[in-house]
């Protein structure tokens, strides 16, 4: 059998023997968007991915191929579809996708599955998405189904973030491109992280609102970088990866039994 965790590089017979002992199957949520130009667009692919596969060797689970075109980015949490480069699709497209790939693996014998999300605003059309898939499920007679949804940035432990951010953590929302994502890109794509070209034009200045279309002057830096990306290491990366493989293979443990 192929000593891989990634579903799509297993064979059918090697697929079916895994589901068949029971594996967790682990979806990861992303996007293809700007994250400033010190990071390439597939930001928010490598990180759940990375992330769901160190936790998938964890609990003896499978990961499935990543979901690449997310919801599409605001301002005030990814900077905007007016970035190049940013590819988006609408919130009920990406709620039918997902619907569509949770019957499927439902269909094919998956009982534990994981949707963890990767990028901001898949929040609540992941939401939908389950929820459509899990009542195509029930009509099809699977009763023993069970699902997590989760956003990996949730199980950063305080410590983590009191020490990664001594003056304050800005919040998720604004640490798109910014030190977290930048650091754990340096943990696992570090060819990919140009730190030569960080910006210094952050933090945003949003209103506590949207508008559109968007004004020039709503307080998105240029480079699309919401906080600060300066001062991002490897060892800050390490230190939140260890938070989320630690703490989210916990939680699937425990939900599943395992």
């Amino acid at each position: 059998m192929v000593d891989s965790v990634r579903l799509d590089e297993l064979s059918w017979p090697e697929f079916a023997a895994k589901i068949a002992a029971g594996a967790p199957v682990l979806l990861p949520l992303g996007s293809t968007e700007q994250h400033g130009p010190h990071l390439p667009l597939n930001v928010d692919v490598v990180l759940p991915t990375g992330v769901c596969e160190r936790i998938a060797r964890e609990v003896g689970g499978l990961v499935a191929p990543t979901v690449a075109y997310g919801c599409k980015s605001m301002p005030r949490s990814g900077g905007g579809e007016q970035f190049p480069g940013t590819l988006s699709v609408d919130a009920h497209t990406f709620a039918l996708v997902l619907r569509d790939v949770i019957r499927n693996l439902a269909r094919q014998g998956v009982r534990r599955l994981v949707v963890l999300n990767g990028h901001y605003e898949n929040l609540w059309p992941s939401v939908e998405g389950l929820d459509l898939a899990r009542r195509e499920i029930a009509r099809d007679g699977i009763t023993d189904f069970t699902v997590m949804r989760l956003e990996y940035w949730d199980f950063a432990q305080r410590a983590t973030l009191e020490s990664i951010f001594p003056a304050g953590f800005p919040g998720i929302e604004l640490e798109h491109a910014s030190l977290m994502e930048t650091s754990l890109m340096m943990v696992l794509r570090p060819d990919l992280v140009e730190m030569d070209k960080v910006p210094s034009d952050g933090p945003a200045t949003f209103p506590p609102y949207d508008r559109f279309p968007v004004p020039d002057d709503f307080g998105l830096p240029p480079s699309g970088v919401l906080a600060v990306a300066t001062g991002s290491t490897v060892e800050k990366g390490e230190a939140l990866m260890a938070d989320y493989v630690t703490h989210i293979s916990a939680a699937i443990r425990k939900e599943f039994g395992l």
